[in-house]
């Protein structure tokens, strides 16, 4: 039977609209202005994408833009598993709430799993930065 992994459900507020949010955060290419923990590099390759990390090359895929506002993404490592990374972008007040799922990998301790929860704050909170100015 398989597990359930355990995880942390991470959200930022951010002063955008919430199509103006998911409309930043459907086009892949955008990841690198936000997201530091994906990746050092992010691009295509065929009609997938690849990212640089420090642990190598690894497949990278996003959702198709849809109208439900959902930015999901996967990071797929040589020869490891699929790690699902799930994001939401919620209507919230005037703005918008994006959510970040982030699962504890089998092979994860707890102050690794806590760095990489730190990191994904990190990274939600540039992407308010970047698209509240872009807002302005």
């Amino acid at each position: 039977m398989n597990r359930a992994l355990p995880s942390r459900t991470l959200s930022v507020w951010i002063d955008r609209d919430p199509d103006a949010v998911y409309g930043f955060l459907s086009v892949p290419e955008n990841f690198m202005k936000w997201a530091s923990g994906l990746a050092d590099s992010l691009r295509r390759d065929g009609d997938g994408w690849v990212a640089d990390t420090p642990e190598g090359t690894v497949r990278v895929r996003f959702t198709p833009p849809n109208p439900f506002r959902i930015a999901d993404h996967w990071v797929i490592p040589p020869g490891g598993p699929e790690i699902a990374l799930p994001m939401r972008v919620l209507a919230n007040g005037g703005g918008s709430e994006v959510t970040f799922h982030l699962f504890r990998q089998p092979e994860m301790d707890d102050a690794r799993f806590a760095a990489d929860a730190a990191w994904v704050e990190r990274d939600l909170a540039t992407l308010k930065r970047v698209l509240e100015a872009a807002g302005a």
